[in-house]
């Protein structure tokens, strides 16, 4: 408790840094962001560095951070991610205060900070230079902390800079900072991650536009054909239609649907999708959605029937599964539901694995206990329907290493959206949490 208030400080020095991946104009902020989380670290006698690995077209990859501990003979080696780059703001008037200025709101086990990163993961972070503030010198394991600068944009210099600085960052045990927890005061380990591919769809039935009332009638225009092969992908329940995608159909515990109206914030009398357990439809089930769709825009529109259409689907697949194949099925799916014989075609774009954790193994129970003694109440598994797909590449570089995934995050942090924010309770009570873990691996080496 005595180290929390800096801790508070700490992140709201990283909300002020506009750390934008994904924005060219605020590169300077990404490297000035991966400086000052050097910094911190090097604070606490960690060696600590500002490292970049190669994107896959050579050019230089966003800066990360790796730090060292001080050697402790025949102690485990314990990694530590998080990583210091966020999201775009949007629209900056959908917030209720200064997205890069850290406000503290509400009191007691209510009380949230917001600001952009302040969950996402700048409390990742906090949480790493949290437990290792707070063990000091009883730190009784090897530790390296991998703070990477360019998870919002997918990560594309990640597998190099693993290959690249491995022996920097081998290790036995890897814990990754950047899930959810069950609720506010409920804390979580992640079992699994649903994968995710991305594929862009052109529809085309013209060679140019034509008049709507010379032709139209026996030929539909593009779009109404786009939204039938849209239709396809999903049955009359809501549930995915493409065969063989596989999932689950019940799930751990129970997520009320009014919570789950809350968060999503559903309008009034939107039917849920989907069958089975509400939480498994979100976890372990797979999902398709259009994420965007080019055609003549509203105010441009003219009679004319449209030659062509395009769309962007972002299919989750479900944990455990190569996203390659669950493409493939879907790219025959698309194929074989052509309607009117249009020309389709399909260009598949981006692959990440899911994950599913081994729940059997001693850091899995060490870690649940370690979260019960720091909220005070059983932690439980979870599963997140998004992804981290550069889980498979530490799995892949240090196949011998134990991965665990846990966070911060819960069901009103509103990451990437306007008025992200984070529970100070919980970010607290999960400092406190890795300190007890990263202690009771000390015990046992």
């Amino acid at each position: 408790a005595g180290i929390f208030p800096d801790l508070l400080t700490e992140l709201s020095d990283l909300v002020a840094i506009p750390s934008i991946s994904s924005d060219p104009a605020h590169q300077d902020d990404v490297r000035a962001s991966a400086e000052h989380v050097r910094d911190r670290f090097a604070a606490l006698g960690l060696d600590a560095e500002c490292l970049h690995g190669s994107n896959p077209d050579g050019t230089s990859g966003r800066p990360a951070v790796v730090a060292r501990s001080r050697a402790v003979e025949g102690a485990p080696t314990v990694l530590l991610y998080a990583h210091h780059d966020v999201q775009p703001t949007g629209d900056v008037s959908r917030w209720s205060s200064d997205p890069f200025v850290a406000e503290i709101r509400g009191e007691g086990a209510a009380q949230r900070i917001y600001g952009r990163g302040a969950s996402d993961d700048g409390a990742g972070i906090i949480v790493h230079l949290g437990a290792l503030r707070a063990l000091g010198e009883d730190l009784g394991v090897n530790v390296v902390v991998y703070i990477e600068g360019e998870e919002e944009v997918g990560s594309p210099s990640f597998h190099d800079f693993l290959t690249t600085h491995a022996e920097r960052l081998r290790s036995d045990v890897i814990i990754v900072a950047d899930s959810n927890n069950w609720r506010v005061g409920e804390p979580a380990l992640t079992s699994t991650l649903r994968g995710n591919c991305t594929a862009t769809v052109r529809v085309e039935v013209l060679d140019h536009a034509v008049h709507s009332g010379a032709f139209g009638g026996p030929i539909l225009d593009a779009v109404t054909l786009a939204a039938h092969l849209i239709a396809s992908l999903h049955d009359e329940s809501g549930d995915v239609a493409v065969a063989g995608l596989g999932g689950e159909s019940t799930a751990e515990v129970e997520w009320p649907e009014e919570e789950f109206r809350a968060a999503a914030g559903t309008v009034d009398g939107l039917h849920l999708a989907g069958t089975g357990d509400l939480a498994a439809r979100v976890w372990t089930k797979p999902a398709i959605n259009v994420i965007g769709f080019d055609a003549r825009t509203v105010d441009q529109a003219s009679n004319t029937i449209a030659p062509d259409a395009r769309f962007k689907l972002s299919m989750r697949t479900v944990p455990g599964h190569d996203p390659r194949r669950d493409m493939a099925a879907l790219v025959a799916h698309l194929e074989s539901h052509v309607p009117f014989g249009a020309r389709v075609t399909v260009t598949p774009e981006e692959y990440g694995p899911g994950y599913r954790a081994d729940l059997t193994t001693k850091l899995a129970a060490d870690l649940h206990w370690a979260l019960g003694e720091s909220w005070g109440v059983p932690a439980v598994n979870i599963g997140v329907g998004g992804s981290i797909p550069f889980i498979s590449d530490f799995q892949e570089t240090f196949p011998e290493a134990q991965v665990v995934v846990t966070g911060v995050e819960d069901p009103l942090t509103n990451a990437h959206s306007e008025d992200e924010s984070q529970s100070v309770a919980d970010l607290e009570a999960a400092v406190l949490a890795e300190a007890l873990l990263l202690a009771r691996l000390a015990e046992d080496a």
